[in-house]
Order: C-alpha cells, then structure tokens, then sequence
C-alpha cells in the first residue's frame, strides 16, 4: 500500500502503542488524524513527544470512544482506520468493570458502525493476549478457546467478537491483530517492565506482584509495524492474526535481567497487593506468530534484550515524568 496521502486515522492515538505506529504512519507520508480522549488539560498524551514536525503535521482531534457523534466525526472522511483506543488498565477494571464494558465493547462498536457508515477501505482492531487466559496448550495459535480471566479481557473479547460480527455480517473490510505483552519507550508507568527500570534506576528494591508467571514481550516498533503490515494485507479481512516473539520470560527472570542491564542487584519484594485474584491471573502467555509470519511477512526485528536497553536510556531521561502519577489510558 502507498501511504502517501492515505487519509488514516487512529484512535487511541496518544496513548502507548497509538503514538508510535502514528508516528510511523506519518513518516511513511499518511495524512494522519490522532484521536485521543479529551481531558481538562487539553493534553495530546505521548503524541506531544514526536518529533515536531511530524506532529505538526497530524491532525489532532479529541473526543471520547463513548460519544457516537464524536466518533462519527473523526471517522468521515477516513480511508483506513487504526482502532488501538481502549480503557487496557487490568487492575482498574476489577474496581469498575462497568466502564472497561462501556469504553472497550460500546466504544469499538460505535468504531464500528461508522466505518460500516463511511465505506472505509480497511479497518484494523486492536486486541490483547490477555483474551486467551492462561495457556491451555503452547505456542498460542488464532484458535486458542478465549476466556474472561479480567473485567478487561472479558471487554477485549466482547469487542473483538463484535468486530468478527461486523465482518460476517455487514462484510467490513476488519482485521482483527492480537498483540502479546508489547514493551517500550512511553508505556505506562504501571506495567511491569517500565515499574521495574523505574525502581531499579531510582533504588535497590522492586516491589512486584507474582513472580512465577510467563509473557511473551515484543517491542513497539514490532507491534506497530506488524499493524501496518495488517492494513496492508487483503489476506486478513476478517481474521485474527498474533503479533509475538514465540519467546517467553518468567517475570522474575525478567527482574534479574534488567538488573544485569542497569548494571545493579535489585532485591525482589512480593506484594501481595499486587497479585491479582487467584482465578484471574494469568500464568502463561507464548505466541505462535506463525500466521503472520506467512500471510503478514512479518517477523520480529528488536530481540527482548536490545528493546530492554532501549527503553532504560529512555526512562533515564523520562524520569521525572515516570516518578509522577500516571494515567492508565488514553482514548
């Protein structure tokens, strides 16, 4: 596909994975519009970080997945939508489940329908391995059984299957990507890579959840190109497709190597404030990325190591920011 010119839009544009794969759009020449979820400050979240031409030249649009209005005033005019907005804090949809529901399944189905009103050529839907549960067989293939092991993941595979619903029913032009564990500059604060290199550049001590369980980590860069890739693909209408390494760390594996890479011992403390409920954790993620190995030629570029370093000398320079409260989410 040429991106020159190609009018695209992302929702969830300011967040994590959002800013980088608009970042790469609007290099590659797309005429972006950034979607983000309008706050009091009037803040463009990590898109306020790019390079300032190419933020210049985005289209910066704020509203609210929620609002159907909204949403059908970013999506007219579109040409290919990047639907990546969504409420991804776990631990915060155990507290209010309702609004994980009302963002993720509500929010999507309104992406839906104006994309199905407007005629667009390609939509791609975001999704998470957090669908598929604790592995009951590895690698993770596409036809792993789901399961609602969080508020959050229920939500994820309720607007998944409404993306499949739209592509069976009213044949919508959707992809449906299904990242693992994805790490990097400008990830939120919470999750478990950036709490550890936070804790370990600022003091000896990690205070972490359970230690035991597996994820399969792949850096940004991957993950946005493999969403580009998807667009790209007329193979993966109305599909899923898994964007991981097939390789996986326990996480207290993890801790011991960003010690190494910091170059410091870390001493572990387990907090059992930051376990979650017995039958909701997940003990093991590993991706088969089979799939989008043959239909998206898409391979991983960065290994886990060399992302790790990285995303440390970004933190080092981001520190200020990382020791502050950091929202969960941006729409």
């Amino acid at each position: 596909m040429n991106w020159t010119g190609k009018k695209v839009l992302v929702t969830g544009a300011g967040g994590f994975i959002g800013s980088h794969l608009t970042d790469m759009l609007a290099r590659r020449g797309a005429d972006v519009r950034a979607y983000v979820r309008y706050g009091s400050r009037g803040s463009f979240g990590w898109l306020e970080d790019l390079d300032k031409e190419v933020y210049r030249s985005l289209e910066l649009v704020q509203g609210d997945l929620r609002d159907a209005d909204s949403v059908m005033r970013a999506v007219k005019g579109s040409e290919v939508i990047f639907h990546l907005g969504a409420m991804i804090a776990i631990p915060y949809s155990y507290v209010n489940p309702a609004e994980a529901a009302q963002v993720n399944v509500n929010g999507t189905l309104n992406v839906l329908n104006a994309a199905r009103l407007f005629g667009i050529e390609k939509m791609v839907h975001t999704s998470t391995s957090e669908t598929y549960g604790t592995a009951q067989y590895v690698p993770i293939d596409e036809k792993h059984p789901l399961q609602g092991q969080s508020p959050y993941s229920a939500s994820k595979i309720g607007a998944d299957k409404l993306a499949e619903a739209f592509f069976r029913s009213f044949d919508l032009p959707v992809a449906i990507i299904r990242p693992f564990n994805t790490f990097g500059p400008r990830q939120s604060a919470r999750a478990v890579i950036p709490t550890v290199i936070v804790q370990a550049l600022t003091g000896t001590k990690t205070r972490l959840g359970s230690l035991t369980p597996t994820r399969d980590f792949t850096f940004v860069e991957d993950t946005a190109r493999g969403m580009i890739c998807a667009a790209e693909a007329p193979e993966v209408v109305g599909t899923v497709t898994n964007l991981g390494n097939m390789k996986e760390i326990a996480i207290g594996d993890l801790v011991t190597l960003i010690a190494r890479l910091v170059g410091k011992p870390l001493e572990i403390e387990q907090q059992n404030s930051r376990v979650r409920p017995e039958k909701s954790e997940v003990e093991r993620l590993l991706a088969d990325n089979s799939r989008a190995r043959e239909v998206l030629k898409w391979t991983p570029q960065v290994s886990l190591e060399d992302g790790l370093r990285t995303t440390i000398d970004w933190l080092r320079e981001h520190l200020a920011e990382y020791r502050r409260a950091q929202t969960e989410y941006v729409i």
